[in-house]
């Protein structure tokens, strides 16, 4: 049976950040995800988490200054030192909040002709991710992002992200696969999937190609979990996908699946 996440960042935006906690158990998940929990007190977080029966299955790492329009360190030469100690960072919330699993984003191109250094940094500092993250039994997760949303984010291809977890070779670093991200650059997703499965450590979905619910548009949704459910997957689907209005008005698609 399908495992799904709300995505805390994008749904249930009709109150403050705490509360949505609240909302999302009362709707039925029994696990939430977001982008970061940096701004918010830890405790608060663990405690809500703890009084709703919730678990956390992922946040991001700090992306750098996200209102300038950064989008991730980990491939920018130059800027090892702050990633590092991002990283440190996200080991402490990653601890205090149980969360086993942290998206380590790449950051955007700098120019064209940088593309073999920031291959080369985005490689290092994997490497090093992975080993501290080892120490806690936590995976880091990269993810391919489309080019019409982040025209200049480093990862946008599917096999390229296959890539450099193979290359890499440790085993506590895998693919963050939204498949709407997924369907805009590559298209064939379940093929693209099962491809790439035994690399794959998390699932994101949206509807294609307005980002709201997984219940309209270009990808059929209920065939896609009836296929992973035959698969075996049973890792989380996170719920990242922006409602078309009130959250709980539109999780008619969540019925057959919600907890309780």
């Amino acid at each position: 049976m399908p495992r799904f996440a709300a995505n805390l960042s994008f749904m249930f935006n009709e109150v403050d950040f705490i509360a949505r906690f609240e909302r999302a158990a009362r709707a039925g998940f029994a696990a939430v995800e977001f982008l970061f929990p940096y701004v918010h007190d830890a405790d608060e977080i663990a405690r809500q988490l703890a009084a709703h029966d919730l678990e956390l299955v992922l946040f991001n790492a700090p992306p750098g200054d996200w209102q300038a329009g950064e989008r991730g360190l980990a491939a920018l030469p130059g800027r090892q030192a702050e990633f590092r100690a991002g990283i440190e960072d996200a080991l402490i919330h990653a601890e205090r909040l149980h969360c086993p699993r942290v998206h380590v984003m790449a950051g955007n191109m700098t120019a064209p002709a940088d593309f073999d250094a920031m291959h080369e940094t985005f490689l290092d500092n994997l490497a090093h991710t992975a080993r501290r993250f080892a120490e806690y039994g936590i995976t880091a997760l990269i993810e391919p992002i489309n080019r019409r949303d982040m025209p200049a984010y480093f990862l946008s291809r599917q096999a390229a992200a296959h890539a450099i977890v193979h290359e890499l070779g440790a085993t506590n670093v895998a693919v963050q696969m939204d498949f709407y991200h997924a369907q805009i650059m590559d298209g064939d997703v379940w093929r693209t999937f099962r491809a790439g499965r035994d690399r794959i450590g998390h699932i994101q979905i949206a509807g294609v190609p307005e980002r709201h619910e997984p219940d309209d548009g270009e990808l059929n949704y209920p065939w896609l979990f009836e296929r992973l459910d035959a698969a075996g997957y049973s890792g989380w689907i996170g719920c990242e996908y922006i409602p078309r209005d009130d959250t709980q008005a539109g999780l008619a698609w969540f019925t057959p699946w919600r907890r309780g």
